[in-house]
C-alpha cells in the first residue's frame, strides 16, 4: 500500500472496517436473506409476505404500555426495504434502522447491568429471523410471531401487545434477554472461568434461555453446550455472528460519517477568503 494512502486516517479506518466486514460475511450463515436492491416499502407491508394473503394470528391482549409515545417516534423512523429469503420476498428494516432499534432496546432494558449490550440484541434478532418479520412454528405447532419469534403465551407474559410491531418486539426481546442473562449468570456462577470465557458462556446461556423451554434449559450446566440440540447450537452461533455483523455495520457507519466530515473540513479550508 502506498505510504500516502496508508497514512490517511480515513482510508485506514475504512480499510480496517472492510477487513472485519469480509471476515464477518464469510462466517455468515449462507442460508440467511439476501437484501434486494434498495426500495422503500410502506410499513404496513410487514404484516404479510409479498404476494401472500394476510395471516390470521392469535390474539395477544395485554394492558397498554406507558412507552407507546416513544415507540411511535421510533416507528416513524424505521425504513423498510425488500429482501429475499429462499424463494420468497419479504420486507425488513434497513441496516440503519436495525442499529437504532437495537441500541434503543438495549439502553431502555438496562442490558449493561447484566453484561450485555446492543450488539447482543442485534445478534439475537439475527438468530431468530435475520431481521425478517414473519410467522414461524415450534415443533409442537405453536406459532412463533414476528421479528422476535415470541409464542403467544410468552408475548402475553412479557406484556407484548403486537408481535408484528418490530419496534415493540425488539424492545420486549431486550427485556427478555435481561432475564435470560440473569438466569445464565446463575447457571455458570460456580464455574472457574476467565473473564472472556465467562462473557462467552453468559451469551450461550442467553440463546439457550431464548431458544428452549424451561425443561430444555434445565439440562444446561454451563459445561455441556455441545450436547444441546443442533438448532440451539445454531442459534448460539448465529447470535454471535449477528453481534459481529452489528459491530461491522456500526463501524462502517462511523467511518462514513468521519469521511464525510473530513471531506467537508478539507473543502471548507480550501475555500478562498472572500473578505
Amino acid at each position: 500500500m502506498p505510504r500516502a494512502f496508508a497514512s490517511s486516517p480515513v482510508y485506514a479506518a475504512i480499510a480496517g472496517f472492510t477487513t472485519v466486514g469480509l471476515a464477518c460475511l464469510i462466517a455468515r450463515d449462507l442460508r440467511g436473506p439476501v437484501q434486494a436492491p434498495f426500495k422503500l416499502i410502506h410499513p404496513p407491508a410487514v404484516t404479510s409476505r409479498a404476494g401472500e394473503s394476510s395471516i390470521v394470528l392469535p390474539t395477544v391482549t395485554v394492558a397498554a404500555r406507558s412507552d407507546e409515545g416513544y415507540y411511535a417516534r421510533l416507528r416513524s423512523g424505521v425504513r423498510w426495504v425488500q429482501t429475499r429469503l429462499g424463494d420468497n420476498s419479504y420486507v425488513t428494516p434497513d441496516h440503519s434502522s436495525r442499529l437504532v432499534l437495537a441500541k434503543s432496546a438495549a439502553q431502555r432494558a438496562g442490558l449493561h447491568e447484566v453484561g450485555l449490550g446492543w450488539r447482543d440484541v442485534y445478534g439475537i434478532i439475527t438468530a431468530e429471523t435475520s431481521w425478517v418479520p414473519r410467522t414461524g412454528q415450534s415443533k409442537d405447532g405453536t406459532p412463533n410471531l414476528g421479528i422476535a419469534q415470541f409464542e403467544p403465551a410468552t408475548a402475553r407474559a412479557l406484556g407484548l401487545r403486537n408481535p408484528n410491531d418490530v419496534v415493540e418486539s425488539v424492545h420486549v426481546a431486550a427485556e427478555h434477554m435481561k432475564e435470560a442473562a440473569q438466569w445464565s449468570a446463575s447457571r455458570i456462577a460456580g464455574l472457574q472461568l476467565a473473564e472472556g470465557d465467562r462473557a462467552a458462556r453468559l451469551r450461550e446461556g442467553v440463546s439457550i434461555y431464548y431458544n428452549l423451554s424451561s425443561r430444555g434449559r434445565a439440562a444446561w450446566n454451563g459445561r455441556n453446550t455441545d450436547r444441546l440440540p443442533v438448532e440451539t447450537k445454531r442459534h448460539i452461533a448465529n447470535a454471535r455472528m449477528g453481534a459481529q455483523e452489528a459491530a461491522m455495520l456500526d463501524g462502517q457507519a462511523q467511518a462514513a460519517r468521519y469521511s464525510h466530515s473530513d471531506v467537508q473540513t478539507v473543502a471548507s479550508s480550501a475555500m478562498p477568503n472572500m473578505r
